[in-house]
């Protein structure tokens, strides 16, 4: 019986299967990529505002503790949105006629309040208490960046499970003492953090924490 295929299918057969296998992978280590990267997280993404609140401006340049405007930080589940009285607080006696603010000023005026976009919007199947990790010593900028830097407010972090996990694995890498949580320039060398660290994981009480029910509730 004559020869069916040539000698060299034997040779295309094997390149076939290692090609597929190949662009199989690298399908799956693209499809990987694209879900760690900002385009899908939504992190460095400008969000738009009712009024583009400078934090560079208040928290950097004039100094104002985070919980001046988000009261209920060490408090509660949610860091609450402060409410247009306490944009008031000031600007009733500065900027009393910038363009800029009417929206603000007619916010107080007629008792309506601004509509703010979430920037650090956590799926509703993710169970998050503010008020913990704040007590148990976790920074503002350690989850938000450093906010003192931004002119626009985003979110740095990717917020995805491997992130959150990364700290509940190894919390004494992030912990701080409670009174440096709102301090933005804190940083300590990864020595000292983790002499820090291990101390203040034992004073606070911090369990690694990382069972589903624990956020998945």
């Amino acid at each position: 019986m004559s020869q069916i295929f040539n000698r060299s299918a034997n040779q295309i057969a094997r390149f076939s299967l290692v090609g597929g296998a190949l662009a199989v992978g690298l399908v799956a280590w693209v499809g990987l990529l694209l879900m760690r990267s900002d385009f899908v997280t939504g992190a460095n993404a400008n969000v738009t505002q009712p009024v583009q609140f400078s934090h560079a401006h208040h928290v950097g340049g004039l100094g104002i503790d985070c919980r001046y405007c988000h009261t209920s930080v060490d408090q509660a589940r949610f860091a609450n949105i402060p409410p247009t009285k306490t944009c008031m607080n000031c600007h009733s006696q500065i900027w009393l006629t910038s363009p800029y603010l009417e929206i603000v000023r007619a916010s107080f005026r007629d008792d309506k309040p601004l509509h703010w976009t979430r920037v650090h919007d956590l799926p509703d199947f993710v169970y998050f208490n503010h008020s913990v990790h704040v007590k148990k010593g976790m920074g503002c900028a350690t989850c938000h960046g450093r906010v003192d830097r931004m002119p626009l407010m985003l979110q740095k972090a990717s917020l995805q499970m491997g992130w959150c996990l990364e700290c509940h694995r190894n919390p004494a890498k992030y912990v701080r003492p409670r009174d440096k949580i709102t301090d933005m320039e804190y940083q300590l060398s990864d020595r000292d953090q983790l002499e820090v660290g291990q101390r203040l994981v034992k004073e606070y009480q911090i369990q690694s924490l990382t069972s589903c029910s624990t956020c998945h509730r």
